[in-house]
């Protein structure tokens, strides 16, 4: 069962509510087939942000628009090595057109992916800012092109430090730089055959030869022994990296949740005050609408009692 390209698109392109989901289901595929480096893979992959989702929308439904921002990121550098201040001043205006554009395709990929989503709701500054940082990086812009990006990204810095890999030495690494006991055997089986000169130097020959044959056979069994030792090690050490890294994705994926109820709190807390504005507002309204009617009701009852005079 090989990776599947196309699932992990599929995965980056849908809403992030369902990433963990849709990588446990490939993840569960990949093993059931006996795939351990499709489900390594998939387990590898991470969760986007929503602001990383949106930008993700653009680079795998409008690719040609990610490529003008290449284009004019490409032209922006060279316009400041050159110093060209027109020239730099034309390309800055057409940077605020083009990364407008793109936050509003951005917008209208989301809302018509997720019809439950709001426009308002959107986190599209951090859309501006990630655009805008690839417009200044090209490590940034390889992200965004890659319609894989998990975090937005800012003039800050971005990007993973990759972790060393380790190389295990086993056995057969130790066999190749130790002589095989067989062929010293056979070394010194060759000496062994040489004639002696009297029984008793014959007699100690035959017993080192006993000797070395019990220790072949001693390092044999050893051998055997360790190997199957390094294969219950590999084992529990797959295990044991699959478990860090499920634990590593849980932990991620918290981090994504928490980023976005933050946002989310926000957004809440600004519109509770502007709702507590609008109630002030109201009050002050509905007391000088009360003030009103008072005074209208008393000058119509002055009236009243001057009528009856």
């Amino acid at each position: 069962m090989p990776v599947s390209e196309d699932l992990i698109r599929g995965l980056y392109e849908a809403p992030p509510d369902g990433f963990v989901a849709g990588r446990a289901a490939a993840i569960a595929d990949a093993r059931r087939a006996g795939d351990k480096e499709a489900a390594k893979r998939y387990a590898d992959l991470r969760k986007p942000t929503v602001a990383a989702w949106l930008v993700n929308l653009l680079a795998l439904r409008r690719p040609e628009l990610i490529d003008d921002l290449v284009e004019l990121s490409t032209a922006l550098r060279e316009a400041q090595r050159g110093l060209q201040g027109d020239q730099l001043r034309e390309l800055s205006n057409q940077r605020r057109q083009v990364v407008s554009a793109l936050v509003a395709a951005a917008r209208q990929l989301a809302c018509g992916q997720d019809s439950a989503l709001s426009a308002a709701k959107l986190p599209l500054g951090e859309v501006e800012a990630t655009l805008t940082a690839a417009l200044a990086e090209p490590e940034i812009a390889a992200q965004v092109r890659s319609g894989r990006l998990i975090r937005a990204a800012t003039y800050a810095g971005f990007g993973e430090v990759p972790r060393p890999r380790l190389r295990l030495i086993t056995a057969d690494s130790v066999d190749e730089a130790e002589p095989d006991p067989q062929d010293i055997d056979d070394e010194d089986d060759a000496a062994g055959e040489v004639d002696r000169p009297s029984a008793r130097e014959r007699a100690a020959a035959e017993r080192r030869r006993r000797e070395r044959a019990e220790r072949r056979r001693e390092l044999k069994r050893e051998l055997a022994a360790a190997r199957s030792a390094e294969d219950r090690a590999d084992e529990q050490l797959e295990r044991a990296e699959g478990a860090e890294r499920d634990a590593g994705h849980a932990v991620e994926d918290i981090d994504a949740e928490l980023a976005e109820l933050e946002r989310r709190r926000t957004e809440a807390v600004a519109d509770v005050a502007r709702r507590k504005l609008a109630r002030r507002t109201a009050e002050r309204e509905a007391a000088a609408a009360r003030r009103r009617v008072g005074d209208v009701q008393a000058a119509l009852e002055d009236l009243e009692a001057d009528g009856t005079d």
